[in-house]
């Protein structure tokens, strides 16, 4: 592949960086600052990208290990404050700790109940792909093309995530 192939390609698929950036940032300057050290290491080390392979997760790779690299530096950062005048409050009888497991509770329920109001050609292909099946394996087993069982997936979560949406603030 030559450099203004890669060049070429890289361009194309920056628009669809920025969503990513924004869900991993929260922030659109932040998000904005992610996207373009991404395309910037990406060109430099172009040299390391194989032919042939999926540039788009190659991309989102080195934005995912950049985020959390500058997200280690910053809590690195400012981990340093000095506390130790603040232990004279911290309190560590473990007698005075609670654990409330009933937000988890509504919560599991929540998704089991979301999970048990889907019709059952869309809840069992989901299933199975949550349980680490493949998208070929569960064709084969169900006996419908592959196609048929990443729209049921698809579906699926669509369909879980408008279920589940009091559980996402924000989005």
């Amino acid at each position: 592949m030559t450099s203004l192939e890669f060049t070429d390609q890289v361009q194309k698929i920056s628009y669809s960086l920025k969503p990513v950036a924004m869900n991993l940032t929260r922030d659109a300057d932040d998000a904005k600052d992610l996207v373009q050290e991404t395309l910037l290491k990406a060109m430099l080390n172009k040299d390391k990208f194989k032919a042939g392979t999926n540039l788009k997760a190659w991309l989102y790779t080195i934005m995912r290990n950049t985020f959390i690299n500058n997200y280690n530096k910053i809590t690195k950062r400012n981990s340093n404050i000095d506390s130790t005048e603040y232990f004279q409050y911290f309190n560590t009888d473990e007698n005075y700790i609670t654990h409330n497991g009933a937000t988890s509770d509504f919560v599991v329920t929540d998704i089991n109940e979301a999970i048990s109001n889907l019709s059952a050609d869309y809840r069992t292909p989901f299933m199975m792909y949550y349980i680490g099946y493949k998208y070929l394996e569960i064709a084969e087993k169900l006996q419908i093309p592959i196609g048929t069982v990443k729209n049921r997936i698809h579906i699926a979560r669509k369909e879980l995530k408008d279920a589940l949406k009091v559980y996402a603030p924000g989005v």
